[in-house]
């Protein structure tokens, strides 16, 4: 059963853009709050398994290689 809570003292600049959020996403507020509690609460942790078997994938999956230059070119290129 789902309860209710109450949040005082919300600064207006922080109201202003979860307002703006909610309407984005054509959302209400409430509801644009629990999204983000939801998303706040959800754990970051990747199992390192997935991430290893993802590499895998992605390495079978590429095509051509690249040189030792083209690599350093790309990170020098970064923002």
């Amino acid at each position: 059963m789902p309860t209710n809570i109450s949040i005082r003292d919300i600064p207006d600049v922080v109201y202003e853009k979860l307002k703006q959020q909610a309407e984005l996403h054509q959302r209400s507020i409430n509801s644009q709050v629990i999204f983000y509690l939801k998303q706040m609460l959800r754990s970051h942790r990747t199992d390192p398994d997935q991430i290893i078997a993802r590499a895998k994938k992605l390495k079978r999956e590429a095509k051509g290689s690249l040189a030792i230059q083209e690599i350093q070119q790309a990170i020098k290129g970064r923002p």
